[in-house]
């Protein structure tokens, strides 16, 4: 069931992305060009998101557990790090670049362009060098050390 379930949210947010056109590189870079030919239709489909997430975390905060799984992990931590802003600063430069993030460049693929291939396997090299930097670090923490059930 929990695999069903997997596969409607993916399916789901797959559509989601397709209908709002976040697939367009074009779109996104326009959405960013906010002294240009600003296209704010893209903020829209944010505030939309919002609407609808913000509720369905507080029915889940709300339950002991989840609804297809023995128990929740909820983030611990709430404080900002230099890991943190070092991210969210990579990928917000490699969405302004490229108009891409993970979820939309992934469901690009399947228009076989090069260029989309090329993006993913650096996003997935990318991937694999963070990783490999963060077990060689001697002060490396568990990352699911961060995450508790709910409660």
């Amino acid at each position: 069931m929990l695999m069903i379930a997997s596969l409607s949210c993916g399916l789901l947010f797959g559509a989601g992305l397709l209908i709002s056109q976040m697939v367009q590189p074009a779109k996104v870079l326009a959405f960013l060009d906010v002294f240009g030919a600003w296209d704010p239709s893209l903020a829209v489909v944010m505030i939309a998101a919002l609407a609808v997430s913000v509720p369905g975390f507080m029915l889940a905060r709300s339950r002991s557990r989840p609804l297809l799984a023995a128990q929740g992990f909820w983030p611990t931590r709430d404080d900002i790090d230099r890991p943190l802003v070092a991210g969210s600063a990579l990928f917000g430069i490699g969405w302004g670049l490229v108009g891409f993030c993970p979820g939309p460049a992934l469901e690009s693929l399947a228009t076989l362009s090069p260029d989309v291939f090329v993006f993913v396997l650096a996003m997935a090299a990318g991937m694999i060098l963070r990783d490999a930097w963060q077990r060689a670090r001697p002060t490396a923490r568990d990352d699911g050390a961060l995450m508790r059930r709910p409660g």
